[in-house]
């Protein structure tokens, strides 16, 4: 199959493109939605568009970047989709979504609109997330934390890497172990599929609505 796939920068979607790729699947493109509402940051994460383009190049897989605004949200990507859908040749658009049905049911109402099939490669009952998050602490790849909710996690999780530590400590805390409902959200840097890996600094913590982000600075690829 010839795949889109949803990309957040995070490990939920660096994990769904591993399993597709190892799968034998063929994707041709990442893709994430830009908001105007928050000046050219993913919708997803709220991580500047230059982040997830290092992430492309590291990766080796071109990433669209889908303008649209919070009132015309789905119908933006749909017209997206359908736009990318012939460029590429898609069969089918992939998601990281990882047991909120509320979540597949939209991605599934957009794909068949466009003709698409949704994938959901992760899917798994709830009562998996935490053998997830230990599949991913071993898997190579390596992820930080970039944003936390308030009224989850403490400003001291940015920042933290996802590994035997974290592991550990986020099963005290009252959290989805994937942070499935956005508790905290992850940025990959290097891991099997990267070709290069991406280097950077950690600039300032910033205070918005409900949430918490770790900004990412001065990005580069470096060889492995």
């Amino acid at each position: 199959m010839n795949i889109a796939m949803s990309w957040s920068g995070g490990k939920d979607g660096c994990m769904a493109l591993h399993k597709l790729i190892e799968q034998g699947h063929s994707v041709k493109c990442l893709f994430t939605t830009l908001p105007e509402e928050i000046g050219g940051r993913t919708f997803g994460h709220g991580e500047r568009a230059d982040s997830i383009k290092i992430q492309s190049e590291a990766l080796g897989i071109p990433v669209e970047f889908l303008p649209c605004s919070f009132h015309t949200y789905t119908e933006k990507v749909v017209d997206s989709l359908t736009r990318l859908k012939a460029k590429y040749q898609l069969d089918a658009a992939a998601f990281g979504d990882l047991y909120l049905q509320e979540h597949r049911d939209w991605g599934e109402k957009v794909c068949g609109e466009v003709g698409l099939h949704a994938l959901y490669p992760l899917w798994m009952n709830e009562a998996k997330a935490l053998q997830a998050l230990h599949s991913f602490k071993e898997s190579g790849y390596k992820a930080t934390v970039i944003r936390v909710r308030d009224d989850v996690l403490s400003s001291s999780w940015l920042g933290r890497e996802l590994n035997d530590q974290f592991y550990s400590d986020i099963q005290e805390e009252k959290s989805c172990p994937m942070g499935e409902a956005g508790e905290y959200h992850t940025f990959v840097y290097d891991g099997p599929l990267f070709k290069k890996k991406i280097e950077f600094e950690y600039g300032d913590i910033i205070q918005l609505e409900t949430t918490k982000r770790l900004e990412i600075e001065q990005l580069n690829l470096t060889d492995k």
